[in-house]
This record gives structure tokens, C-alpha cells and sequence, in this order.
């Protein structure tokens, strides 16, 4: 069973998680940290950040490896996730560029950069904390509905309800695109630790869902329950939903 922390903001949440990162990192400065995008983790990469300069935590050999990337967008598009990860993670944590991966979102992205992004994985010694979002359908990284829990990186196509979700970061929904270059469940799992964070109420029937309902491949977050050391931290009104709180 996963653990269960209702935080009572946003803020307060990713104290928290900032707070349990900083530790870890300053026990093992080469620590191995997958990030995620999007506007849920963004109070626990400024706590991090916090934390990192105020303490002096020294973050030259940390390695970040990256859920996803959208495929297609020109190179450096502010939007891919390239250009995300480096404005909201690499530059305010400051970590060294060359150390920090996301999984090649070109017009050529196919099976063998894929393969090439686990291998990267692997030879930096696995994730040591993957930091996850959920989306409206329980999706977990670009993992829809429907996909594998042994599936690995690879390149899928988006749903429609993820690229209208996805559309207030672009000037229409024609402008998300239809493809993602996503680690796979199977490749999450692997990671030793995981953080799925959560704020709102929109977010509160897929929490309920992952953490509460069956697991199976139809709400892919369900497969948290099947990780020995896998931590939900959300709000009070992403919890509103959980029969067990």
C-alpha cells in the first residue's frame, strides 16, 4: 500500500517533498532525481531550490533524468520539455546541463533513441526518486489508459482528453502535439523511490482511483501500489475523494 500525505497547500506539499529530496541528495550528492513538468511540481522545485542554496547542499553530480518529451515541437520551443526542465529545474536547482536528459522529442524519435534513453538510465545507476503528476485519466507520464504495466520508453500518441488538458500551456489545443516520447511504467517502477504529487479537486477522482481503486492497466497510476516505496502527496482537496483518510 502506497503512503498517503494530505498536505493542507500546495505549498505546504512541496515543502515536504523538497524537504525529503535535500536529505537524500546531501547524503549522496551523485543522487539520481527524474523530474517531472508541468505546473504540480513546480512548489517543490522552488522549496528544493530553497533548500539547495540556503544549506549549501552541493548538487555538481546529480544527475536528472526527464518523464517525457512531446515529439515534433521545433528545437527549443518553450513548451517542449527540454526547454521546461532547464527553465524550471536545471537553472534554479543548479544542476549541470550535462548531467540532466530528456528523452529525444525530434521529428526522429523511434525505438532506437528510445532504447538509448533507458540505456542512459541504467549506466547512471537507476532513478533513486522519480517524481510523478497524474493527469485526468490516471495517466502517469505520457502512459494513457490501456498501457502495459511492463512497458518501457517509448514514443505514443496522445489522447485527446491529455492534449485538451495540455492546451493552456499553447495558444490553441491545434498546437499540442499528438505524440510524446514517455518512460514507460515498467521503467518508472524500476525507479527506488517514487513521489506522485497531486493539487485540486480536478485531480481528486484519479487519485481516489489510483490509490484506492483496482489496480489495472485502465488508471495506470494504479501501479503505484505495486512499488515497495511509493509516497502520494497531495492536497486536502485532491484527498476529498479517498474513503480511507
Amino acid at each position: 500500500m502506497s503512503e498517503v500525505i494530505i498536505a493542507k497547500t500546495a505549498d505546504e506539499a512541496g515543502a515536504v517533498v523538497a524537504r525529503r529530496i535535500a536529505d537524500q541528495i546531501a547524503a549522496s550528492p551523485s543522487f539520481v532525481l527524474g523530474v517531472a513538468t508541468g505546473s504540480t511540481p513546480l512548489t517543490t522545485y522552488r522549496a528544493l531550490a530553497d533548500l539547495i542554496r540556503t544549506e549549501s547542499i552541493a548538487v555538481d553530480a546529480v544527475r536528472a533524468f526527464a518523464l517525457d518529451e512531446y515529439v515534433g515541437l521545433p528545437a527549443g520551443h518553450p513548451e517542449g520539455y527540454a526547454s521546461v526542465v532547464a527553465r524550471e529545474v536545471v537553472r534554479p536547482l543548479g544542476l549541470d546541463p550535462q548531467l540532466v536528459r530528456v528523452p529525444d522529442g525530434s521529428a526522429e524519435a523511434d525505438e532506437a533513441s528510445c532504447a538509448a534513453y533507458e540505456a542512459a538510465i541504467r549506466e547512471a545507476g537507476g532513478v533513486d526518486l522519480q517524481l510523478l503528476g497524474i493527469g485526468s485519466t490516471g495517466h502517469i507520464g505520457f502512459n494513457e489508459p490501456g498501457s502495459a504495466f511492463d512497458s518501457r520508453t517509448r514514443v505514443t500518441e496522445l489522447a485527446e482528453s491529455t492534449r485538451r488538458d495540455n492546451a493552456r500551456f499553447f495558444d490553441s489545443i491545434d498546437d499540442v502535439p499528438t505524440h510524446a516520447a514517455t518512460q514507460g511504467i515498467g521503467t518508472i517502477l524500476e525507479a527506488r523511490q517514487l513521489v506522485l504529487l497531486a493539487f485540486g479537486e480536478s485531480k481528486a477522482q484519479a487519485v481516489a482511483r489510483a490509490v484506492e481503486g483496482p489496480v489495472t492497466e485502465d488508471v495506470p497510476a494504479s501501479a503505484l501500489q505495486l512499488h515497495p516505496h511509493a509516497t502520494i502527496v497531495i492536497d486536502e482537496a485532491a484527498a476529498s475523494l479517498l474513503q480511507g483518510r
